[in-house]
C-alpha cells in the first residue's frame, strides 16, 4: 500500500474579548481564575485553575497542587474531574474553562492541558456520552473555545482498545 499522508485539523473559535464570551463562559472563566488563586505551585510557580459547568447548573472548580516528590502533584483539570466524579458521579460536564497565572513569566500562546489531562478529558467525554466545551485563555484579553476534548487529542484511546 505504500505511504499515505493525512492531515489533521483543529476547529476552534477565537473570542477576541472577555465581553464576547457567553454568560456561561464568563462565569466559568471567573471561577477558573478564582480557582487558580488556590493553587499550590511553589516549585513551578505556574498556578492553574479549572472550572466546570455541570448539567444541573452547578459550577465546580479545582486548582493544581504540587509536591516536592515529583510527579506526585496533580493538574487542575484532573483535580477538578476527580472531585466531580466523587461528589456528583452521575453529572454531565457541559463545559470547562482552564486559566493559568504564571508567577515568573508570561504566556505567549494558548494554555492547553498536558497530555495526561487530554487523555483523561477524552475518556470523561466517552464515559458521559457527550462532548465537553473547553475554554482556554489565549492572551490578556482573548480566549480559545473548542467544542469537544477529542479535538485536543486526535489519537486518544479507550479501554475497549486495550482489551485482547
Amino acid at each position: 500500500m505504500g505511504r499515505i499522508s493525512k492531515n489533521l485539523s483543529l476547529d476552534f473559535t477565537l473570542v477576541d474579548d472577555f465581553s464576547n464570551l457567553s454568560d456561561e463562559e464568563q462565569t466559568l472563566v471567573r471561577k477558573a481564575e478564582e480557582a487558580q488563586t488556590l493553587s499550590y505551585a511553589p516549585y513551578s510557580k505556574f498556578r492553574v485553575g479549572a472550572a466546570a459547568m455541570l448539567d444541573k447548573g452547578i459550577v465546580m472548580y479545582g486548582s493544581n497542587k504540587e509536591n516536592a516528590s515529583f510527579p506526585a502533584g496533580i493538574c487542575a483539570e484532573r483535580n477538578l474531574l476527580n472531585t466531580i466524579s466523587d461528589t456528583h458521579p452521575t453529572a454531565i460536564i457541559l463545559a470547562m474553562a482552564v486559566i493559568a497565572s504564571p508567577m515568573e513569566f508570561e504566556l505567549s500562546d494558548v494554555l492547553a492541558p498536558c497530555g495526561i489531562c487530554r487523555q483523561v478529558l477524552c475518556e470523561t467525554e466517552k464515559v458521559q456520552g457527550s462532548s465537553i466545551k473547553m475554554i482556554f485563555k489565549y492572551s490578556a484579553i482573548s480566549y480559545v473555545v473548542i467544542d469537544g476534548c477529542e479535538n485536543l487529542l486526535p489519537f486518544h484511546f479507550y479501554l475497549s482498545e486495550l482489551k485482547r
